[in-house]
């Protein structure tokens, strides 16, 4: 059974990560349960994955991965997304999403994302990868990327890893975006974060050493937006 601190931290990371794809610092953790110190997180972390409800990725401060929820939260509406087999006969094999025996889902690998200066779009399936059902979010298509680069470190995102992208043309401030634009004659995509000024489109890094990229609205596309991330060591 957890304390009331440890299910709001457990409710915070889950939260934050179905919406970012990545969890929040240790500081953002201190703030949302009003701490003092992020020493009573570190406390409330080791309870939760002495209690099997988290597991921490070795050297990586924010590796956290959530491994089950409680009734408690389930009760609340964090039920897992179950992706209906209903897609169209027509549909292209390349976007199709399959549940092996293990409940693992299958996505295909479409290539690379810039996260730094842009690179041409990469456009072919390599073959699918297994990500876990929680990172599909919705019911729209979902893809996943290679990660090239380090302007989205600051948001967890480095240089290596794969982000799972559920398409689509729409997104709100903050959200993490894969977003196609022309770079000079060259048609090419980056991962930022979203803005909207007015009449333009801001992409901004997570790295102060990128500069954000301001663009007139009509020569972006956003082609989906972050649900989840993998790793591997």
């Amino acid at each position: 059974m957890l304390t009331k601190k440890q299910l709001d931290l457990l409710e915070f990371i889950h939260v934050r990560m179905q919406r970012d794809g990545v969890p929040p610092s240790f500081d953002e953790m201190k703030e949302a349960l009003d701490l003092r110190s992020k020493s009573g997180i570190h406390r409330l972390i080791t309870a939760l994955e002495e209690r099997g409800f988290i597991r921490r990725l070795a050297h990586k401060a924010r590796a956290i991965e959530i491994t089950r929820l409680p009734e408690a939260l389930e009760t609340r509406g964090f039920h897992p997304r179950v992706i209906e087999g209903d897609l169209p006969d027509s549909a292209p094999p390349a976007n199709s999403i399959e549940v092996d025996d293990r409940g693992g889902l299958s996505v295909p690998l479409m290539g690379r994302i810039a996260a730094g200066g842009p690179i041409s779009a990469v456009a072919d399936v390599r073959h699918n990868i297994m990500v876990p059902p929680q990172m599909v979010r919705g019911s729209g298509r979902h893809y996943a990327l290679e990660v090239r680069g380090d302007s989205m470190i600051n948001a967890g995102i480095n240089d290596g890893d794969v982000v799972v992208i559920r398409e689509g043309a729409n997104a709100d401030n903050g959200e993490i975006v894969v977003a196609a634009f022309h770079d000079q004659s060259e048609y090419s995509v980056t991962l930022k974060r979203f803005r909207r000024r007015g009449s333009s489109i801001a992409l901004e890094a997570a790295n102060p050493d990128y500069e954000t990229r301001v663009l007139p609205a009509d020569q972006v596309e956003i082609q989906g937006k972050l649900v989840g991330l993998i790793r591997t060591y």
